[in-house]
């Protein structure tokens, strides 16, 4: 059966200069300065999902789990104030739409690792409904 109704626009969250900057500067700083980024920018999930990717790289599951919760919720939050209404693209080659993509990603990893394992899955599949290219291109990192 063919879906008579258009799909909705894709959301592209606004940009947060000032915070990209600072998180640039961080990624020179380490740990401490990405905590600095994101308790100066706590509504901003790129912080939330460079601390998350950081930990689950160095192996500390949980605090990963936490970090990519927080920024997921905070990504929520925009998307609905820029009038997502909980489907449709969020397309990961928009730059700010990247940090929530991001914790999405992370969230669903760390899941995994603690054995929620409907979250993971949950979360994985909601990546792919936002953007298929996110889910490959985090995959591939």
């Amino acid at each position: 059966m063919q879906n008579l109704l258009p799909e909705p626009p894709a959301t592209h969250l606004p940009d947060h200069a000032d915070a990209d900057a600072a998180l640039a500067a961080a990624e020179a700083g380490g740990d401490q300065a990405y905590e600095a980024v994101a308790a100066r920018f706590p509504t901003y999930s790129a912080a939330w999902g460079a601390l998350a990717s950081r930990a689950l790289a160095a192996g500390q599951v949980v605090p990963a789990y936490a970090y990519a919760r927080t920024g997921y919720h905070r990504g929520l939050d925009q998307l609905r104030r820029t009038g997502w209404k909980g489907h449709g693209p969020v397309p990961w080659s928009h730059a700010p739409n990247q940090g929530f993509l991001r914790c999405l990603y992370v969230l669903s990893r760390a899941a995994g690792e603690i054995g929620e394992a409907d979250e993971a899955a949950r979360c994985a599949q909601f990546l792919r409904d936002c953007d298929p290219a996110a889910a490959d291109a985090l995959a591939s990192n």
